[in-house]
């Protein structure tokens, strides 16, 4: 059962690291796209639930790291874990600016056990961005609480309605910044 939890919802959990992934990709984007995606970046972890479905109830936590893409593709790479009790999933993304748009993919994508990221959009303080696998499709939203917090929802179409099946409340961790931050300035 575990085995399967991680191979129906690992997707889904991966799903939870495109806000993260979105908020680091355009360099180049609008003052107000670039002011989230700066604020977004770092180590982030937290609690989460699995709200519907057959694993309802179901809490976990994650951590993860956000960096620059390697090969300077304007983008970022997601990489952390997420744990439901003794057993830990990696996770991972890999999120690209596609115009006015965005496109990566979680995991190995919807071709392997992943998702892909087919659009995205950013207003305000939250990000909204389009998630599919074969017949699966929904929506991921991040919403930055304050500099040190967002808030993640993961929605998946069911006939004609948005249905919550993941939330996730991450924090920063403030303690990295500080270490990095001494280690700057000596």
């Amino acid at each position: 059962m575990v085995s399967r939890f991680f191979s129906l919802k690992g997707g889904l959990f991966a799903a939870t690291f495109a806000a993260l992934a979105a908020a680091m990709t355009q360099a180049d984007a609008a003052p107000r796209d670039k002011a989230f995606f700066e604020n977004a970046g770092g180590s982030w972890s937290g609690p989460g639930e699995i709200v519907a479905g057959k694993y309802k109830g179901t809490k976990f936590t994650c951590n993860l790291t956000g960096l620059p893409n390697a090969d300077g593709d304007i983008g970022v790479k997601l990489d952390g874990t997420c744990r439901v009790g003794v057993f830990k999933q990696p996770m991972s993304a890999v999120i690209t600016q596609a115009g006015s748009s965005y496109k990566g993919k979680f995991l190995d994508g919807a071709d392997g056990k992943g998702l892909d990221i087919v659009s995205g959009a950013v207003n305000g303080d939250k990000i909204v961005v389009g998630i599919n696998r074969a017949k699966l499709n929904g929506a991921m939203i991040a919403r930055m609480q304050n500099n040190n917090a967002m808030n993640i929802t993961i929605s998946v179409k069911v006939e004609d309605e948005m249905v919550p099946v993941i939330g996730l409340a991450l924090t920063r961790d403030t303690d990295q910044m500080a270490v990095g931050s001494i280690a700057a300035n000596n």
